[in-house]
């Protein structure tokens, strides 16, 4: 359990995993994507780095370094430090 005191490092890592430096739209997103030939990689907070993908033409997906798959399914909700897209699954870092 995640939530125990004991493992509040932990925790803190998986949180810090799915947050990246800087603010990226959608629409940025997709960019990356292009000028990346198909992917983009992003570096985590954590340290770790995501890769997200195009799935069809309006989907972007994240995977994780452990290969488990995340569909966006909210994009864009803009906050004062930044862009927040809601994912449907839990990414973890190796």
């Amino acid at each position: 359990n995640l939530l125990k005191p004991e493992n509040k490092e932990t925790l803190k890592k998986v949180l810090t995993y799915h947050v990246v430096a800087g603010k990226y739209t959608s629409k940025d997103l997709m960019r990356l994507i292009k000028q990346g030939k198909g992917q983009a990689e992003l570096k985590t907070l954590s340290g770790g780095t995501l890769t997200v993908k195009m799935n069809g033409p309006t989907n972007v997906i994240v995977v994780d370094e452990n290969g488990r798959v995340a569909s966006v399914s909210t994009y864009d909700v803009m906050q004062a430090n930044g862009v927040i897209h809601v994912i449907d699954e839990v990414l973890l870092p190796k």
